[in-house]
């Protein structure tokens, strides 16, 4: 059986929309949807004690709204359900371990402050072995396409862009696989973006591409990531591919890029930390400040 797509629902609206993304995600990648609760998605108490009565009914009707609201508006999707008892960390770290994608909400925030991405959706990116996507509270199917001629919202329309931040400093295969693949089941371009920044004089070693003026870095930038998607290419012909290099910080020009776009792939290194598993200063930032859904990638 093919490992399914996987969304975390606890009945609230951010889980919802996620819920609903997840299912044209599986629809897109013709696999199966799991919806999962974890006992305490909101732990109120300690880990091995038993779920009490009304927690059973809550996580009941949680799966149940999001079943429903599902089957309203993909109705194609094959779907089940399970519930998890324990943290709800740990129950969705491990759904993940079986999933093709993980998929979980994130609320937005009023005027332009960005997203909250909760402790457990944070704790969950930072530690998942396979890909997860985090999906705001208002995200709707029109939203990943483009307007209608009128300007009007449509679900009739191309897909918007899939937008891949890429470090050409440590280009990763299955960060960069995940975009195309992305981008060839929406039928989408993929907009390829590298940010560079000048280097200090003092860390230049012999034939650096900082040795040159700041039209002919962008030039070599540019050159450098038109090779390395070359094999990319050729794999994924039907795919367009843009490809943008921008002098500035990556988190800036990351966050510009995918304003717009379908869907943002970033990826995240998993070596292991003295403090500990984390994002990242860029996927840290798409991941509060990108309005689309964000894919998070994770490699060795």
């Amino acid at each position: 059986m093919l490992p399914p797509v996987i969304v975390g629902v606890d009945g609230s609206a951010e889980s919802l929309a996620a819920a609903e993304w997840s299912a044209r995600e599986a629809v897109r990648r013709d696999r199966p949807l799991r919806l999962v609760h974890a006992w305490n998605w909101h732990p109120r108490q300690g880990a091995g004690e038993p779920a009490t009565a009304a927690q059973r009914y809550l996580a009941r009707r949680a799966l149940r709204q999001a079943e429903d609201r599902i089957r309203r508006t993909c109705p194609g999707v094959k779907l089940d359900d399970e519930q998890i008892e324990g943290p709800a960390t740990t129950a969705l770290l491990h759904a993940a371990e079986q999933a093709d994608l993980l998929v979980l909400g994130s609320r937005g925030l009023s005027g332009f402050t960005g997203f909250l991405v909760g402790s457990v959706a944070l704790d969950v990116v930072a530690r998942a072995v396979r890909p997860v996507v985090l999906v705001r509270a208002e995200e709707e199917a029109s939203d990943e396409h483009l307007p209608a001629d009128d300007g009007s919202p449509s679900t009739r329309t191309g897909y918007r862009d899939v937008v891949l931040g890429i470090d050409l400093g440590d280009p990763c295969d299955e960060v960069i696989e995940f975009a195309f693949e992305a981008a060839r089941l929406r039928g989408a371009r993929l907009h390829v973006v590298h940010a560079w920044q000048a280097p200090s004089p003092i860390g230049l070693g012999a034939g650096d591409i900082g040795l040159v003026d700041g039209p002919a870095q962008a030039d070599e930038w540019l050159g450098f990531l038109t090779a390395v998607l070359q094999a990319w290419r050729d794999k994924y012909p039907e795919v367009v591919v843009a490809e943008t290099v921008t002098e500035g910080r990556a988190q800036s020009v990351l966050v510009r890029a995918a304003s717009g776009a379908s869907l943002l792939v970033v990826g995240r290194r998993m070596t292991e930390r003295p403090t500990g598993p984390r994002t990242g200063p860029v996927t840290h930032a798409a991941i509060h400040h990108v309005g689309c859904p964000v894919a998070v990638v994770p490699h060795e």
